[in-house]
């Protein structure tokens, strides 16, 4: 962003948002298809099951003594019995108990110690954020960009994010490798995490972040997608995107709030605004997930916000250049201290906005 022009990353912004679009609303097809087979199976099943009853209660009606039906029943009992019981004999003790511990372990709704290292990444983000300043914000060190404090910062900052990164990732892989070693009764949307697929889907991720940060969108417009495209389940995904941007946005929020740059009117407005939003998206659309099993609405939810950002970013490209009479300016230095503007270099038209759009 300080070396870019801003139209030619409005530009960059509007081809990945478009083709992110596209992509992710591919898979709302394929997964909406899936969600509408698999619900007319459940459907049919239902019907199966209630018809079996009916015809099992008809027969027993229909037995004058009742033996044979109690018999089948007794039968039907013992059967079960003894499969349960085989199926426990085939069980290593040690890995039921391991494999109940992961269960236990994997359904709590609040992992202390894992909310706790998000806490501890957070407050370390957020001080080499405050140490090194940017976005408008002056360091509280008082150094600038032509300082060799800065640079070792930012190195600080990189660095301090990519060490969570390989200490999670290692235990997600892991992690892993202790369930499949108990047979852990895995979901079919669960990543089978190993060392390629880690190194696969951290160099695309990475990539990501770049992109999101190159061109100022939130991160979750492009993670959200690449990890629905992984087979992660569209609720998980929409957690987890989440919670990256509250780590990635509440560092700086902090420190525009602390710096005194926030206009708290709109501040306000948006945050009510975003919370109503959060609210209905929580109580009735995820409802509705729950009720009807057709996770894809999210991700066409996702798709449509994707599409709207992709027409946004081209409205707003032609508003700028027509503000500043279609200039067309080339790269910045990275480092500038000087708030002076060159004259512009290019120009698209030979017209100006005024005489483009008189009214």
């Amino acid at each position: 962003q300080r070396v870019f022009p801003n139209w030619l990353f409005l530009c960059f912004a509007a081809v990945v948002l478009g083709f992110t679009a596209f992509k992710t609303f591919k898979k709302f097809f394929v997964a909406y298809a899936k969600d509408k087979a698999a619900k007319e199976e459940r459907i049919e099943l239902t019907k199966r099951e209630s018809q079996r009853v009916l015809e099992s209660q008809k027969k027993k009606e229909s037995d004058a003594n009742g033996e044979g039906a109690a018999s089948d029943a007794v039968d039907d009992v013992e059967g079960n019995a003894n499969t349960k019981e085989e199926k426990e004999e085939e069980d290593d003790p040690k890995q039921l108990e391991q494999r109940r511990k992961f269960l236990e372990e994997d359904s709590r709704q609040y992992p202390f110690e894992k909310i706790s290292y998000l806490i501890l990444l957070w407050i370390g983000l957020t001080i080499i954020t405050f140490l090194k300043g940017g976005k408008g914000v002056d360091s509280v060190i008082g150094i600038t960009c032509q300082d060799a404090g800065f640079y070792v910062l930012v190195a600080a900052q990189f660095l301090w994010t990519l060490g969570f990164a390989a200490v999670f990732g290692y235990k997600n892989v892991k992690g892993v490798n202790e369930r499949v070693a108990v047979n852990y009764p895995f979901n079919e949307t669960d990543v089978m995490w190993d060392f390629k697929k880690l190194q696969f889907y951290s160099f695309f991720t990475f990539v990501a972040g770049i992109v999101a940060g190159l061109i100022g969108i939130g991160g979750g417009l492009v993670l959200g997608p690449l990890m629905i495209v992984m087979g992660v389940n569209p609720r998980v995904s929409t957690a987890t995107t989440a919670t990256m941007i509250l780590l990635t946005s509440s560092s700086v929020a902090v420190m525009f709030v602390m710096s005194g740059l926030v206009p708290w009117q709109y501040a306000v407005y948006f945050f009510f605004v975003c919370l109503l939003g959060a609210y209905i998206g929580k109580t009735r659309i995820d409802a509705y997930v729950k009720k009807t099993g057709m996770g894809s609405i999210l991700v066409g939810i996702l798709a449509t916000i994707i599409a709207l950002a992709t027409i946004g970013c081209i409205i707003i490209l032609f508003l700028n250049l027509a503000k500043v009479d279609w200039c067309v300016d080339g790269f910045k230095a990275f480092c500038t201290v000087s708030s002076e503007e060159d004259a512009c270099p290019t120009r698209l038209l030979s017209l100006s906005a005024e005489e483009i759009f008189p009214y």
